[in-house]
């Protein structure tokens, strides 16, 4: 009796477990459309602060709808649709393509020039702490920092703060740092404080209605227990350093050692969070808010201390008008 149940209940299991982990390979375009829609409608946390209003986006594309669109027709018309969030951190992604909205900082000059930098401010004899770059110039100690995505290990941390700590002062250049890890964030801005101190509020969507989210948490910058540098910090910015490198520019804003120079961040304030639709399509978009503690919301970016362009004619001369503002102003502290 027991081997006759066996196999009846495998069988089950298993259609189960393909049900469940396998996405329907011929959807109709019409439920794909349906199903982003309704969970961005559900999860997404902007649409009033920009003033979205889901239901007439809706009403506009989904007439547009046809079950005998192809998958790239769809993809593009969905694409179309997500580009309405004007958020960086909404994607599609297939196996053919990925959307993307980058007018965060398209329309901005970039204030960066990466070759200058590796020619006259890195040079040759730069040391290499993992993802992260510094040199000595005269006393102050210039760190380059092009991507939060790859993690910092505590003895790289070291390495770098010994030599901070031999420095009158730190540049920290996120400058076109597209971000990454959030924990990168923190644990760099943890090596500049020793005090805890709060920097920001997060608040999660967590339903349909435009109050459905969870309780404002503060969010805070905790002392690294190893090595740190107590003295002037100063953050270069411009318009494409997004994300977890807006996060680090308002930890450091709110850093009373610190200041931000340059131009403004791109934002990009919501953490995203993910999903997939019935055809395999991956969709991620901004699934929280966050503020600074005077209400004002990250996702449009962080605004510095000191604003200071790139002048072309000192570009032209391979020199970087940002970098040499910020050493001068180690001569105001």
């Amino acid at each position: 009796m027991k081997k006759m149940l066996v196999a009846p209940l495998l069988l089950f299991l298993l259609g189960c477990e393909h049900w469940v982990l396998s996405p329907d390979p011929h959807p109709s375009p019409s439920r794909v459309f349906n199903y982003l829609w309704e969970d961005i409608h559900h999860r997404y946390s902007y649409f009033e602060e920009k003033n979205i209003d889901w239901l007439e986006i809706k009403e506009a594309f989904s007439s547009r709808v046809q079950d005998d669109l192809d998958e790239k027709e769809l993809f593009e018309l969905l694409g179309e649709m997500l580009f309405e969030l004007k958020d960086g951190h909404v994607n599609l992604s297939s196996e053919f393509n990925r959307t993307r909205n980058w007018e965060w900082f398209q329309d901005y000059p970039a204030n960066y020039n990466w070759l200058n930098i590796e020619q006259r401010y890195l040079g040759r004899d730069f040391w290499i702490s993992g993802p992260i770059r510094h040199r000595m110039l005269d006393d102050i100690l210039y760190i380059d920092y092009r991507s939060f995505t790859e993690k910092i290990g505590q003895g790289q941390l070291d390495a770098i703060m010994e030599r901070a700590n031999q420095a009158e002062g730190v540049i920290v250049d996120i400058r076109s740092n597209g971000g990454g890890n959030m924990s990168n964030a923190f644990l760099l801005a943890s090596c500049f404080t020793e005090t805890r101190y709060q920097f920001a509020q997060q608040r999660f969507k967590n339903g349909p209605g435009k109050n459905d989210f969870s309780p404002w948490q503060i969010m805070s910058v905790r002392p690294r227990e190893g090595l740190r540098f107590d003295g002037p910090v100063i953050v270069l910015t411009n318009r494409r350093a997004y994300s977890a490198s807006t996060f680090f520019a308002q930890m450091m804003k709110a850093n009373p050692k610190a200041k931000l120079l340059g131009d403004d961040t791109g934002g990009g304030g919501g953490t995203p969070v993910f999903g997939e639709l019935p055809n395999g399509w991956m969709y991620r978009f901004s699934g929280s808010q966050t503020v600074d503690m005077e209400g004002h919301h990250l996702e449009e970016g962080v605004s510095v201390d000191i604003p200071v362009g790139l002048r072309r004619r000192d570009e032209t001369r391979g020199i970087d008008t940002i970098i040499e503002r910020a050493l001068l102003e180690f001569n105001t502290y």
